[in-house]
């Protein structure tokens, strides 16, 4: 009973964390020639489909705004953070997505430093201007939930912040090519969550 009370807890915090981001989370309204920034690793890339199936590809199908796929794959939270700095400055984004921290803990790696570099890649999205949205990213779990540090990241920098989508995406075989990456369907899903979150918010 006592470890059922505790998890009722921690879900409600959860919970409230979620809310309150997402409270914070309105949009200004991007202008007509605005750049959006899709940050991330191969879940932005979009390994798994044909580049014109991404993410990215999609959003900008949808909302007719350049959306520049700065996708790698592979790349872990800490190269990220090196390789942003040149990205806002080429660009000049009105909207950063970033999407970063899957291979943080598909390696083990330190979250708390994960937490820190996503954080500062929000920072300097921030410093450039930019709105950001973040997506959390799942664990590799058999609930394939967003790992906690995103809640958290979006609370603390008061960041907008999609919870549910790459979670909804990932724990249904008929979206995945494999065990990590969407497919076509799934990416397209992504993008169709993504537009209708930014219509909703303001953004476009």
């Amino acid at each position: 009973m006592k470890n059922k009370s505790i998890a009722i807890v921690l879900l409600f915090s959860f919970l409230t964390l979620a809310a309150c981001s997402d409270e914070l989370a309105r949009f200004s309204k991007l202008p007509e020639d605005a750049t959006i920034l899709a940050f991330g690793d191969s879940l932005t890339n979009g390994n798994g489909a044909l580049p014109s199936q991404s993410y990215p590809s999609r959003l900008q199908q949808l909302s007719q705004i350049n959306v520049i796929n700065a996708g790698i794959s592979g790349e872990i939270s800490a190269n990220g953070l090196k390789r942003l700095p040149g990205l806002l400055k080429q660009h000049r984004p009105q909207l950063v997505i970033i999407c970063h921290g899957g291979n943080d803990i598909l390696r083990r790696l330190n979250l708390q430093q994960t937490k820190a570099n996503i954080t500062q890649m929000i920072e300097l999205a921030k410093s450039y201007r930019a709105q950001v949205l973040l997506l959390a990213v799942p664990t590799p779990s058999l609930l394939v939930t967003p790992a906690k540090i995103y809640a958290e990241i979006a609370e603390s920098t008061q960041t907008g912040i999609d919870h549910d989508t790459l979670s909804l995406v990932l724990k249904n075989n008929r979206l995945k090519s494999d065990t990590y990456h969407p497919n076509a369907a799934g990416y397209r899903l992504i993008a169709e969550r993504l537009f209708q979150r930014l219509s909703e918010q303001g953004a476009i």
